[in-house]
């Protein structure tokens, strides 16, 4: 079963956070061109998988749960950054996105990606792991 939980947490960190971090990206140098039809788009594109994100803490933590690694600190310290990750992307970005603010929208999506490849390194290389990775 762990294995089951850890496939569908992978394939929905890289289904639904992957469009998240490119149309994000995108977001500002589209708006610099006032191109309104590709700005609806990315906006819509980044409400959706941000939805569907959701899925992704879920099945890490039903993942974390079934290898008994709840407690140890990488762990702890990606679920903090996923939620404050999370936090920057619904409280600072989409309403950004949303109101065609885009000072320091990029800037802010830079942090948003940095968190995740934090995230990414964390669960790869698990400090501490005995897996021999």
């Amino acid at each position: 079963m762990t294995k089951v939980l850890l496939s569908i947490h992978v394939l929905a960190a890289i289904i639904a956070i992957g469009p998240v971090t490119v149309a994000a990206s995108m977001f500002p140098a589209v708006a610099r061109r006032g191109d309104e039809p590709a700005l609806r788009l990315l906006h819509r594109i980044c409400r959706v998988y941000a939805m569907i994100g959701i899925l992704v803490p879920v099945f890490g933590l039903a993942t974390a749960s079934s290898l008994g690694v709840l407690g140890d600190a990488w762990l702890l310290i990606s679920i903090g950054l996923t939620v404050v990750a999370g936090g920057v992307l619904g409280l600072v970005i989409l309403p950004r996105q949303a109101r065609r603010e885009t000072a320091r929208l990029g800037m802010v999506t830079g942090i948003f990606n940095l968190l995740w490849a934090v995230v990414v390194v964390l669960m790869i290389v698990r400090p501490g792991s005995t897996a021999g990775v």
